[in-house]
């Protein structure tokens, strides 16, 4: 019988999935994940943030991802996740052990589980994509505002603007067949078509912040670990327009 051995790029890999719901971005690209441990069967990762005193739920949340994410290897027989150098790290690094929830981490504090966090997030993400997907298609594909109502997933470049999109969809359940319509919300009701415009505005807003967010906590984290610069990956939105979508 053959047994399955869990490799490094595995891991990577599985950490690439795990992403900071208040940057869209995935951990791995952030610079978040420091060290990574394969013995065997036995997985120890290590991450950092870019301040010590980051959210409590949102750094739960990404240890926690990343443990889920290891642990469904094939051939992963234990995982361990260490969060270093935050003011909480003893606690959150107990809690993700533990695998009771953030509730059981935090019984004082927490209003509840991070689900809705989570899909908080997912949803502004979902519309910030939609912008970004749109401008491509406006500014390299010839469309009009006017048409985007009528604007499939089909109609999207195969090669990282769907993909990008595709990500976004299927963290809220939505469709992605090929002829199911980009302009919808995170429920799946389409855009109005006299107010495309407009939600495209507001979409905007949340891809500028989501993106100015990013920027920032990026500076951050290299100004606190200055050799974290060699392990960030180039961010999407340093790119041409159809360059940044492929990269994200």
């Amino acid at each position: 019988m053959t047994i399955a051995v869990v490799t490094w790029k595995e891991v990577d890999a599985a950490l690439s999935t795990v992403i900071d719901p208040e940057l869209d971005e995935p951990i791995t690209d952030l610079g978040f994940v420091t060290e990574r441990v394969v013995t065997g069967g036995d997985v120890l990762v290590r991450l950092r943030l870019p301040t010590a005193f980051c959210s409590p739920s949102f750094a739960y949340l990404m240890a926690s991802d990343a443990e889920d994410a290891i642990a469904r290897l094939p051939g992963v027989a234990s995982v361990r996740v260490l969060l270093d150098d935050h003011h909480d790290s003893d606690r959150i690094n107990a809690g993700v052990a533990a695998r009771n929830g953030f509730v059981a981490a935090y019984p004082r504090e927490a209003a509840g589980e991070l689900d809705e966090l989570r899909k908080v997030f997912q949803v502004k993400a979902h519309a910030a994509y939609i912008e970004r997907a749109c401008t491509v298609m406006l500014r390299e594909y010839g469309w009009e505002v006017a048409d985007l109502g009528r604007l499939t997933f089909g109609d999207l470049p195969t090669e990282g603007v769907r993909e990008g999109l595709g990500r976004r969809r299927s963290a809220l359940g939505l469709d992605t067949s090929t002829d199911s319509l980009v302009m919808v919300d995170a429920d799946g009701t389409a855009w109005p078509a006299d107010r495309i415009e407009l939600r495209l505005r507001f979409a905007k807003a949340i891809r500028i912040s989501i993106d100015g967010n990013a920027h920032f906590c990026r500076g951050l984290l290299r100004t606190r670990y200055p050799e974290s610069a060699a392990d960030q990956r180039a961010r999407a939105q340093d790119a041409t327009p159809h360059e940044r979508v492929e990269a994200s």
